[in-house]
């Protein structure tokens, strides 16, 4: 499973936008997901695009965040060594004036692809914010793709709520890439971040082929993105692949995935970890003076990790069917 750089990662949205199939790109907020995204990934031979974002490269890089990510990408590396398909890795949602972030993506010589989120500015400081990142990459001759993000898409999204969100309008998309020189654009076309519903969701397909038309009949050949698709339904999914979509970002499913196979498995294991009533609690002696003691088969951490990877891994097999990328690896 080789890990590949920014023309390789073009060359893999290229081949899907032309075969009709998108991917579903994967937030990491925590190892055992990255680790199950690629165990998912190989069973289903599809590539696999790996996210994150600041917050978790906080959280892995116990605060520095260029740390977290030479921890995140150094994993999917080592993992990548022993299999077949192709594995990348997307900073997502980089702002603009975020230079620790974008100074560790781009002189690391480790990820993929960077998302440069200046959405939430007017349309020009946009643009000139966007542009200014993309002229950054190509002096440093960094291969980095750029994605970034015209219209604002409404929910929480690391902490921050935005309540109302603005389409993405296809003339301004066209002037946006003209003027960026960006690889990807996200759009806004009525999903949400966090956690929300396809069924309750505004979902314009209808504009998203409008905005891909637009695109294409001025010359640009770019695979559109849409952020926060946990909740869509699999017709949902299949009808966005057919508009020139090719990137859909999720990352609430996975953590609520991880969140809930944790909780099952010690609920269903909680007699081996918990001391029954009328048994003092006593830890420190791992309950010497009492029959009973916890089970270390049941509250090692990898034992409930296992789990989660598997879950993720099932998941994310599921995802790439619905989304077309099973069985397309460029790599396999």
């Amino acid at each position: 499973m080789p890990y590949h750089r920014g023309n390789e990662l073009a060359d893999v949205y290229a081949n899907a936008r032309s075969n009709g199939h998108g991917f579903v790109a994967s937030n990491v907020t925590h190892p055992d997901i990255a680790a199950g995204l690629v165990r998912g990934a190989e069973a289903v031979e599809s590539d696999l695009v790996a996210q994150i974002k600041r917050d978790t490269a906080e959280y892995l890089g116990a605060g520095d965040v260029a740390a977290g990510l030479e921890i995140l990408t150094t994993q999917l590396r080592s993992i990548a060594d022993d299999g077949g398909v192709g594995v990348f890795c997307n900073v997502d949602h980089v702002s603009a004036d975020d230079d620790e972030l974008l100074s560790a993506a781009i002189e690391s010589g480790n990820p993929s692809s960077v998302m440069v989120d200046a959405s939430d500015r007017p349309f020009e400081e946009n643009v000139e914010r966007t542009a200014a990142v993309v002229d950054r990459i190509e002096d440093r001759g960094a291969d980095l793709l750029v994605e970034a993000e015209l219209g604002t898409i409404a929910g929480t999204e690391s902490g921050e709520t935005t309540t109302e969100a603005f389409y993405t309008d296809p003339e301004e998309a066209v002037e946006f890439v003209e003027r960026t020189g960006c690889d990807l654009l996200a759009v806004s076309i009525g999903t949400e971040h966090g956690v929300s519903k396809g069924r309750d969701l505004d979902l314009r397909v209808d504009l998203a082929a409008e905005i891909d038309e637009a695109l294409r009949a001025n010359g640009h050949e770019i695979p559109l993105v849409v952020h926060g698709s946990s909740g869509l339904s699999a017709d949902q999914v299949s009808a966005l692949m057919e508009t020139g979509v090719c990137k859909l970002n999720t990352n609430t499913r996975y953590q609520y995935e991880y969140a809930r196979t944790a909780c099952e498995f010690y609920h269903d294991h909680a007699d081996a970890i918990l001391p029954p009533e009328g048994v003092e609690d006593d830890r420190e002696t791992f309950f010497s003076g009492a029959e009973w003691s916890p089970n270390k088969a049941e509250f090692n951490p990898q034992v409930v990790g296992e789990e989660i990877r598997d879950r993720i891994a099932e998941v994310y097999g599921d995802l790439a069917t619905v989304s077309g990328s099973a069985g397309e690896s460029r790599y396999v």
